[in-house]
C-alpha cells in the first residue's frame, strides 16, 4: 500500500487550554509549537479554537510523489478541487468540511516490545513472579494515533472521497451506516458513520497491551470519574481491546491495543454487519451516549443557526 499511516489530526474545540490539558493527562506530550506528540508517531494532535467541537483536518502519509499524482488523478475524476505541490496534496471533503492532506513522509518504525507474559491452562509464561501489569509504575504514553471516527451527513459521499479519491481501502462495513477504512496495515484509520450532523466522534491511541489500557483509564478516572464513557471491552470489527473516555469538549478518546493487522489485502475478506453487531465482542453494552453523544442536539442547533 502506497499510503502508510494516519499521520495527524487537527480538532477544533471552544475550550483549547482545557482540552489540551486533558490530552497531556491522557499521555500525549506537549511540544513547544503547541502540537501534542506520541512516542512513535511524533506530532499527531493539534487543537485549535473553534465555535464547536469538530474535526478540522487530518494528514495521511504516502510513500512517493507518484502517489500524489495518482490522488490528483482520482480527485479530478470525482470533480473535487485540490491544492498540490510535488510532495503533497490537499482537498476538502464535501459532506464534513474536513481538510485532508496527503503528504510524502518517511514511514515510522515502532520499536519491538517483548510480549507481556500471561499464564494460561498448560502455559506458564510467567513463573514464580507477579504479573508485570501490576508492577508497572511508568506513566502510560500512547505509542501512536490509530484512527479517527467521524460522523457525516452523507457517509457514502465521505466514504467515496477517502476510497475513490485518496486511496483508502474498506476493511469492514455496517450496512448502510458506516465503513471502516484503512490507509495502513491497521484494520482502520478512519471510520465514517452516518450522522445527523458532521462531527468528530473519537480519536484512538495505541498502547502496548490491555494492562496499559487499564492502567491508563484508571489514572484518568482517579482524576475525574466523569471522564468514563465505555470499557473495558473488545471490539468485533478490528478485534482490539478498548476503553473510551471523554475530553472537556465532548470528544471521545480511546485507548486501544491488539488491533487486527491486514498485511495482505488478498487474504482479508471485508464483512458487512447488520446494525451494531460488529461493534463489540465482549464488555459492558455501549451507553446510549456513545451511539448518540449527548451534545448532538446542540451541535445540530449550532449548524442550523449558522446557515
Amino acid at each position: 500500500m502506497s499510503l502508510h499511516r494516519l499521520a495527524s489530526v487537527t480538532m477544533g474545540v471552544p475550550n483549547v487550554a482545557e482540552t489540551r490539558s486533558y490530552y497531556t493527562d491522557f499521555g500525549l506530550t506537549e511540544e513547544s509549537d503547541g502540537w501534542l506528540s506520541t512516542v512513535d508517531g511524533g506530532r499527531q494532535l493539534r487543537i485549535l479554537d473553534a465555535p464547536s467541537r469538530r474535526l478540522i483536518g487530518l494528514t495521511v502519509g504516502a510513500d512517493s510523489p507518484d502517489d500524489i499524482d495518482q490522488i490528483a488523478h482520482n480527485l479530478n475524476g470525482l470533480g473535487i478541487s485540490f491544492d498540490r505541490t510535488a510532495t503533497s496534496i490537499s482537498a476538502t471533503e464535501q459532506a464534513t468540511g474536513l481538510r485532508a492532506v496527503v503528504d510524502v513522509q518517511t514511514r515510522i518504525t515502532q520499536t519491538h516490545v517483548e510480549p507481556t507474559p500471561y499464564n494460561g491452562p498448560g502455559r506458564l509464561e510467567r513463573k514464580t513472579c507477579r504479573a508485570p501489569g501490576i508492577l508497572r509504575e511508568n506513566p502510560v504514553r500512547p505509542r501512536k494515533l490509530g484512527h479517527a471516527v467521524i460522523g457525516s451527513t452523507d457517509h457514502a459521499v465521505t466514504q467515496r472521497f477517502f476510497t475513490h479519491g485518496l486511496g483508502f481501502k474498506v476493511s469492514d462495513e455496517v450496512k448502510g451506516l458506516a465503513a471502516f477504512l484503512r490507509c495502513s496495515t491497521d484494520h482502520h484509520n478512519v471510520l465514517v458513520q452516518q450522522a445527523p450532523v458532521s462531527f468528530l466522534h473519537h480519536t484512538s491511541w495505541q498502547l502496548d497491551d490491555v494492562d496499559d489500557i487499564g492502567r491508563g483509564a484508571a489514572r484518568m478516572l482517579e482524576a475525574d470519574p466523569d471522564r468514563h464513557v465505555w470499557g473495558l471491552g473488545r471490539h468485533h470489527a478490528g478485534s482490539n481491546f478498548f476503553w473510551y473516555l471523554k475530553d472537556p469538549a465532548g470528544n471521545f478518546s480511546e485507548y486501544y491495543s491488539d488491533m487486527d493487522s491486514i498485511v495482505d489485502d488478498q487474504l482479508w475478506t471485508p464483512e458487512v454487519f447488520e446494525g451494531a453487531k460488529g461493534l463489540f465482542s465482549w464488555g459492558p453494552p455501549p451507553p446510549p451516549s456513545f451511539l448518540a453523544p449527548d451534545d448532538l442536539g446542540a451541535l445540530m442547533s449550532g449548524v442550523h443557526s449558522a446557515v
